[in-house]
């Protein structure tokens, strides 16, 4: 991990590095080569707005405005008249430069120049002055015979540049070191929280959920919360898998014992009738374990399709789908003379989205294993309504219980009574079966102890009565 730190950091201080190598770079070039035509440009601007205002004054009258021209714009004006003697207009010029304090070593305007200037047109200059170290920039125009000279010193720009960017470079040496003190802490601020995220995620992947501690109020930050949220998430669907392996585990072996003995039985007594054994009640006996086995079967098959079966879901009648389902038990119940009460409001009709047939099927489970297992005679319903929800609970009498085997009372093939025959305590799936459906319903369900009964409770998604098809 410290390789993968020390690459990162390497890597973040040369981009940085590079950054401003190129700007040094660009800056070098620039100010060596554009500036000084730059600053020209912009020089013979000035002199070219001079000129232009200039223009609209008499040669005499212009004369009078010298003095505010060269304090407006901060330049030496001189004129003089030309009389057709180009060396006397040079020596008259350089002479008044001179008394202005601009001493002019090389100055000299050509015939050429001055047949530009009666033409009316425009001369610019460009002086080299080496003992002054720098240039003069020099416009001429004529004015009735009058030649105006405007110039401006122009430092040497070699000098300038080399002043500039000598102090460039100590710019750029500051810069490199600021880069390597700033980007050291930079990168220790960024790659740190990166290697505990890089570790933290390392930890997952070796299914150790652990979560990463990063407050730095950035990016990183919220990719560390997204990290512990995953964490957490991977975390729980583990556990899920984890517990459905040892479900599938425990059904697996739960099946398997359920239809060893049978089999067992078949293959024992199907020896017998070979041996000649039989007395008559071993074909019996077959047929028997052989329906157990069948019935086995297809209570898995049912239980496998409320699984994956499509639902078609409406509006419900829980009453009447109750009043149907306790048709079917209404003969056993009087058999065995159990008390039957249903607890709901008057005249209140509960309406419930639900698929009829599987909640018919929900009922009539939970009905049966209160006939079959009520220790006190008793079943007690109860439907309420609370909000949009309505609420079914079933309660009879089951003994003394160890509370703790409720947890596992939705498990295939366990039976809550280990002490009931085989023939009274079935196969165990029914409540497999009661979990699918709530389940596909999404529907609360639990199973509560009280004193010595049970009750089983589910809740639906209340509906208008209205809407309950005839």
């Amino acid at each position: 991990m410290k390789i993968r730190i020390n690459k990162m950091g390497r890597r973040l201080f040369v981009q940085i590095a590079i950054v401003v190598a190129v700007v040094y770079v660009l800056s070098f070039l620039i100010n060596t080569f554009f500036l000084p035509k730059y600053f020209l440009y912009e020089k013979k601007n000035t002199l070219s707005a001079i000129t232009s205002q200039m223009e609209g004054f008499t040669a005499d009258a212009l004369q009078n405005e010298i003095e505010g021209l060269e304090n407006e714009y901060r330049v030496t004006i001189v004129y003089t008249s030309y009389t057709g003697n180009n060396d006397d207009l040079n020596e008259s010029l350089r002479a008044l430069f001179a008394q202005k304090g601009l001493p002019l070593s090389k100055f000299w305007i050509t015939e050429e120049s001055v047949a530009s200037l009666q033409d009316g047109e425009y001369v610019n200059k460009l002086y080299m002055q080496e003992k002054l170290k720098s240039n003069v920039l020099v416009r001429f125009m004529m004015k009735e015979r009058v030649v105006f000279a405007i110039s401006e010193s122009v430092a040497y720009s070699s000098d300038t540049i080399r002043i500039v960017n000598q102090f460039n470079t100590y710019i750029f040496l500051g810069a490199l070191l600021l880069t390597v003190v700033v980007g050291g802490m930079f990168a220790k601020r960024m790659i740190d929280p990166l290697a505990q995220l890089k570790d933290t995620a390392e930890e997952i992947s070796n299914l150790r959920f652990q979560k990463a501690d990063i407050r730095t109020g950035d990016e990183i930050e919220e990719l560390a919360q997204s990290i512990n949220r995953m964490s957490d998430k991977l975390q729980r669907a583990h556990e899920e898998l984890e517990a459905r392996n040892r479900n599938l585990r425990t059904f697996i072996s739960d099946i398997s014992h359920e239809l060893k003995t049978p089999l067992a039985l078949i293959k024992a007594y199907t020896a017998g009738i070979k041996d000649g054994l039989d007395d008559g009640t071993f074909l019996a006996v077959i047929d028997k374990q052989t329906d157990g086995i069948a019935e086995l079967v297809n209570k898995l098959l049912e239980l496998s399709r409320y699984q994956t079966d499509q639902y078609s879901f409406t509006a419900v009648s829980l009453q009447a789908a109750l009043e149907q389902t306790l048709e079917k038990y209404r003969l056993l119940i009087q058999q065995e003379a159990i008390q039957l009460t249903i607890e709901k409001e008057a005249d209140v009709e509960y309406c419930v989205w639900a698929d009829r047939d599987k909640l018919e099927m929900v009922l009539g489970n939970l009905l049966g294993n209160a006939v079959t297992y009520t220790t006190n005679g008793r079943i007690d319903i109860s439907i309420r309504q609370t909000g949009d929800t309505v609420i079914f609970s079933i309660k009879n009498g089951v003994g003394s219980i160890d509370v703790s085997q409720l947890k596992q009372i939705w498990e295939p093939f366990y039976v809550i009574e280990q002490s009931r025959n085989k023939q009274l305590s079935g196969t165990g799936l029914g409540l497999s079966i009661v979990k699918a459906v709530l389940d596909k319903h999404q529907a609360r369900y639990d199973v509560q102890i009280e004193g010595e009964e049970i009750v089983f409770a589910f809740s639906l998604q209340g509906c208008s009565v209205g809407e309950v098809s005839s």
